[in-house]
C-alpha cells in the first residue's frame, strides 16, 4: 500500500466542513489502497509568519523524497512558490475554495492571495477541487489546466428523514459565525418575520471570530429575538443529528461556499434550504429543493423564510425534494476514490 503524507494546517479536530473533509478522507483512503500520513503544518495559515513558513519547509522537507504529498489549500495557496519548488514530492493540492474566495479580505489581501496562490498551483502536478464552482474557478481564474484537475464532492452519510418540530416550525443553522456565513444578514431577516410562529438554533463555533460573535449577539437583543434565537456552540456529531432531526428549515446567507457540507446534511434529511445564491450553493442545493435568494439582501431571505413557515403544503413539496436527492449524495468512498485518482495522476 503506497503512502501519501497529507499535510494539513492547524487542529485536525476543528469542527468545519473542510476539516471534516480531512478526518473522513483519512479514514477512507486507505480502502482505495493508500495510507494516509498526517502531517500537521502551523495553525496560521493562510496567513503564516516568517517562523511558520520556515517551520512548514522544515516539515516538508522531511518526507521521504518522490513520495506523494497531499497539502491542504489553507496551506498550499499561502506558501510561496520558491519554498514549494525545494520539496521532491508529487504534489496535489486539495482545494475546497480559493484563498481569495474568503469575504471581509480588503482589495490588497485578495490581489496579493491571488498571485499566491496561482503561482503554488502551478507546481502541484493534480489538484483536487471539492466542487463544480471551484474547478471552473481554478480554470478560468488561476490557470489550471482541465487535465490536472479531479472533482472530489465531500460524501455525505445517509440519515433518517427530520421528523420535525411539532407545532412551532423551527429553523436551524449550522456554521461558524464568521462573516463569510452572514449571520447578521439572517438576524436582520429574522427581525422582519417576527410576526410568525418559529424558533431559530444556531449551531456552530462561538469562539472563532469573537468580534462576529459580539455583534450577533447585539443584533439579537436589538431585534428583540432574545426567546426565538438560540447560539448553540459547537455540538458533536450525535447532539448535532438530534438537533438535524428535529429542524424544519435549514437556512444558511453565505457570502460564499465552495461546496456546503451541511447544505447536502440538511438535504440528506429532508430538510429544505434557505440560503443564497453564492459559490458553489448553486451547485449544492437545487432549486426543486429550496429557495435561493440574492446575498447580503435579508428582505429576500425574509420574503423566503416566509414562503416556507406560511404554506406548509409548499414547504412539504421542498422537503420531499430535498429527501429524495438527498439519497443520490456521494458517500465518502467515492470521494477518496475520486482523490485516489488525483493522487495516482500525480506520480511521474
Amino acid at each position: 500500500m503506497p503512502d501519501v503524507w497529507f499535510a494539513i494546517p492547524g487542529d485536525l479536530a476543528t469542527l468545519t466542513g473542510g476539516y471534516a473533509y480531512a478526518r473522513r478522507l483519512i479514514e477512507a483512503l486507505p480502502a482505495t489502497g493508500w495510507y494516509p500520513h498526517h502531517v500537521p503544518l502551523p495553525a496560521s495559515f493562510p496567513t503564516p509568519s516568517a517562523d511558520d513558513i520556515a517551520a512548514t519547509r522544515d516539515v516538508l522537507a522531511a518526507l521521504p523524497p518522490e513520495t506523494p504529498a497531499l497539502i491542504d489549500g489553507l496551506a498550499f495557496g499561502a506558501l510561496p512558490r520558491a519554498v514549494i519548488e525545494e520539496f521532491d514530492l508529487s504534489l496535489t493540492a486539495l482545494v475546497h475554495h480559493p484563498l481569495a474566495a474568503e469575504t471581509g479580505l480588503s482589495e490588497t489581501d485578495v490581489a496579493q492571495l491571488k498571485d499566491s496562490e496561482r503561482a503554488a498551483l502551478a507546481l502541484a502536478q493534480s489538484v483536487v477541487a471539492t466542487s463544480p464552482h471551484t474547478v471552473a474557478t481554478l480554470m478560468r481564474d488561476y490557470n489550471v489546466s482541465r487535465g490536472r484537475l479531479f472533482l472530489a464532492l465531500p460524501g455525505t452519510d445517509p440519515a433518517p428523514r427530520a421528523r420535525n418540530s411539532g407545532a412551532t416550525p423551527k429553523l436551524l443553522t449550522v456554521a461558524t459565525l464568521t462573516h463569510r456565513k452572514a449571520p447578521d444578514v439572517l438576524m436582520e431577516a429574522l427581525s422582519r418575520i417576527k410576526d410568525l410562529a418559529w424558533t431559530s438554533d444556531l449551531v456552530g463555533s462561538l469562539e472563532r471570530d469573537q468580534r462576529v460573535t459580539a455583534s450577533v449577539r447585539n443584533l439579537i437583543t436589538k431585534y428583540g429575538l432574545e426567546n426565538r434565537v438560540t447560539l448553540r456552540g459547537e455540538m458533536r456529531d450525535v447532539t448535532l443529528a438530534q438537533i438535524y432531526s428535529e429542524a424544519d428549515i435549514f437556512v444558511l446567507p453565505s457570502r460564499h461556499e465552495g461546496y456546503g457540507m451541511v447544505f447536502a446534511e440538511a438535504l440528506a434529511r429532508g430538510i429544505p434550504v434557505v440560503a443564497c445564491a453564492a459559490g458553489a450553493v448553486i451547485d449544492t442545493v437545487p432549486a426543486n429543493t429550496g429557495i435561493l435568494v440574492p446575498p447580503g439582501d435579508p428582505g429576500a431571505l425574509a420574503d423566503a423564510l416566509r414562503a416556507l413557515l406560511s404554506d406548509q403544503t409548499y414547504r412539504q413539496r421542498l422537503s420531499d425534494a430535498a429527501w429524495t436527492y438527498g439519497q443520490t449524495l456521494p458517500q465518502w468512498n467515492e470521494t477518496a476514490a475520486q482523490v485516489s485518482d488525483a493522487l495516482w495522476a500525480s506520480l511521474p
